[in-house]
């Protein structure tokens, strides 16, 4: 097959939702596919690259101001640079794609790349990764207005499989998008076991309990139910640290540690190399990211690293893989500064139970998110839409 790739967020910019795309990419190309990665200008990265065994194109686009929005990030768009439309469809038609995976329901190059496809019959695959949610109101409703009159009719019009990886995104699609047992699918987030098998980890002396926040700071995820736990968590075992790892979009976190007091007991580290992240997993004691709702990347790959994880979301998050609340990871509700003290300190109290607990999660995790298995329930998906496409154009007498 002739894949394209599609995804505004492309390493070497950091998150879940680029990685995923550039594993998937890269396993693609490794079962002998020919694969195109179309993308937006990042940093210094060349604007046009080969890498393990795929081509990567990366269009100019216009980076949009920080405005301290709940999906906040160093936003960019392609569609708005002149000429970066015809060069899509030109690229496109060169490459002549049998399939179109997209990551995000809501960037440009998802947009242009699937209306695309689908004027010429080209199925395509949209991977959700970011809801379009806000705990303040005026934003919600901002987000529910920009769901209903944009990406919804966008949707439809290019027509997609939606994969939702979790029950938080199912639930959203369906309610946002009308989304429906026949236009979705459920598969796990890819988890690239291999490379954290392969990584040189490095774990220098410290002081104290340590616990991980990795992830970028956005109001999502705003680390204010760890900072309120603080308190309570060092009075309880003194000299704990918690070490932030990602860029900080918005600093309210920080604010409200210095109104407790526990300022000083903070670290953030800002984004890292990638390369560097199984040696923070491996020299913390506890990891505690998605403590607003969810369980996303981050999580997942502190889970492999044999790191005991809290998060907040539901046993059921997975379909068909079940998380066990003090098993194989510690859950609590979202946004409850008491009960994430709570389970941080039962931690740290307890080792025996904490690694008990980190080593069931890491085999959980291997055992239903490694790369290597999402990824062949990728292709046998893009396998099957192809197949399906060409059967019903052939019966039509139309060509794909």
């Amino acid at each position: 097959m002739r894949i394209v790739v599609v995804n505004n967020f492309f390493p070497p910019r950091v998150g879940g939702s680029a990685h995923m795309a550039a594993a998937l990419a890269g396993k693609y190309a490794e079962a002998g596919h020919d694969v195109l990665v179309l993308t937006a200008a990042y940093g210094q990265a060349p604007a046009e690259e080969e890498r393990d065994g795929y081509r990567i194109i990366r269009l100019p686009a216009v980076r949009m101001p920080i405005l301290g929005l709940s999906i906040d990030f160093d936003l960019s768009f392609a569609a708005m640079v002149p000429g970066n439309r015809r060069r899509i469809r030109r690229l496109l038609h060169e490459f002549q794609p049998d399939a179109l995976h997209l990551h995000g329901q809501f960037f440009d190059l998802s947009w242009l790349a699937g209306c695309y496809g689908r004027r010429l019959g080209v199925p395509s695959i949209v991977t959700i990764h970011t809801l379009l949610v806000s705990e303040n109101p005026w934003y919600g409703a901002i987000f529910r207005a920009l769901d209903a009159v944009l990406v919804k009719p966008m949707l439809r019009r290019i027509g997609p499989l939606h994969i939702l990886l979790d029950k938080l995104g199912a639930d959203y699609c369906a309610r946002r998008y009308g989304t429906t047992a026949a236009n979705s699918v459920h598969l796990p987030i890819p988890i690239d076991t291999g490379f954290f098998d392969r990584a040189d980890v490095r774990t220098g002396e410290r002081e104290g309990a340590s616990i991980l926040s990795l992830g970028h700071v956005i109001p999502l995820r705003n680390r204010l139910p760890l900072v309120e736990a603080l308190p309570s968590i060092l009075a309880k075992h003194p000299g704990t640290t918690v070490t932030v790892v990602g860029r900080v979009y918005h600093d309210e976190f920080l604010r409200r540690a210095e109104e407790l007091g526990v300022r000083d007991a903070i670290v953030v580290r800002g984004a890292v190399p990638r390369e560097e992240v199984p040696s923070y997993f491996a020299a913390a004691d506890v990891v505690a990211h998605d403590l607003n709702g969810g369980c996303g990347t981050a999580s997942l790959e502190a889970m492999l690293s044999g790191t005991a994880t809290i998060a907040s979301v539901a046993p059921d998050n997975y379909p068909g893989v079940e998380l066990r609340n003090g098993e194989n990871i510690l859950l609590v509700p979202p946004d409850d500064p008491g009960a994430v003290a709570e389970a941080v300190i039962g931690l740290l109290d307890d080792p025996r139970w904490r690694a008990d607990l980190a080593r069931r999660a890491s085999a959980l995790v291997r055992e239903h998110f490694a790369l290597d298995v999402v990824a062949k329930h990728h292709l046998r998906l893009l396998e099957a839409l192809c197949s399906s496409t060409t059967s019903a154009a052939t019966g039509s007498g139309r060509r794909s």
